[in-house]
């Protein structure tokens, strides 16, 4: 028979067990709730000849066993913020069984009751900013003079120009990106800038400028939105995008600010 462990989505406060009694973990595996003190942790049983120390190096280089184990635990952490105030941990934490689970929310106890303070009653928005592809590469020069087209010293000097207005275009997109930044920044409890995605993973062709995140109090979220909306109306030189309300991943975990 395999050994079992506990996967640990995440840990709350306030949490009705009723309310995800039908939500499904790993594999389908039922939500267990381990109540430790004043929290409690969200879990579901899972094989350790799967979940193991031994095979989880192989399992986590396999990016269809990854995203299978992610979107779970996505859609976990979605159901449980629904019903209380939740810190999510970390994809894939492992623990031997309930005694385990208990010795780590202790351990963590300041950190996971500071965080939970931090996120209650607030909810994370993603807002992400492209730059116009014009704007991002600027066209090149034609040369002033048909003599010059073979000349080397005047391809250096277009290479140069060319160059110098892709320096002004970048430094112009860092300026919008922060002067959108700060202007959502002021409408949120925090923010945080995350580093940009690859174009692989956005799948637009424009550069990603801005990937930040906000802490919106929970009733703020259509005000906020709104803003996100004006904020892009006023800067003809991005796109802005914004998604959420989501369980507070940014600002949840135990090293967030």
């Amino acid at each position: 028979m395999p050994a079992n462990g506990l996967y640990l989505f995440a840990v709350g406060r306030g949490l009705d067990p009723a309310a995800i009694s039908g939500v499904e973990g790993i594999d389908g595996a039922a939500l267990e709730v381990v109540v430790w003190r004043d929290l409690q942790a969200v879990v579901c049983a899972v094989d350790l000849t799967e979940f193991g120390e031994a095979s989880l190096a192989r399992n986590l280089e396999d990016l269809t066993w990854l995203e299978r184990v992610a979107r779970t635990h996505n859609d976990v952490v979605f159901a449980v913020a629904a019903t209380g105030t939740v810190a999510p941990m970390r994809l894939v934490t492992i623990c031997e069984g309930e005694d385990s689970v208990r010795d780590r929310i202790e351990a963590l106890h300041h950190d996971l009751s500071a965080a939970l303070d931090r996120v209650e009653g607030r909810r994370e928005w993603s807002v992400k900013v492209y730059a116009a592809t014009a704007a991002a590469e600027p066209a090149p020069e034609p040369p002033d003079d048909k003599a010059e087209v073979g000349s080397g010293a005047a391809y250096l000097r277009r290479k140069r120009a060319l160059a110098d207005r892709r320096r002004a275009a970048s430094d112009r997109s860092l300026h919008v990106a922060d002067e959108i930044y700060g202007a959502l920044a002021a409408a949120a409890v925090a923010a945080r800038q995350l580093p940009p995605q690859d174009p692989r993973l956005t799948g637009r062709s424009e550069p990603m400028i801005l990937n930040a995140a906000y802490l919106v109090a929970i009733d703020e979220g259509a005000a906020f939105r709104a803003l996100v909306q004006r904020v892009n109306e006023t800067h003809a030189s991005a796109t802005l995008e914004a998604e959420g309300p989501w369980p507070p991943y940014s600002f949840a975990t135990l090293d967030a600010p």
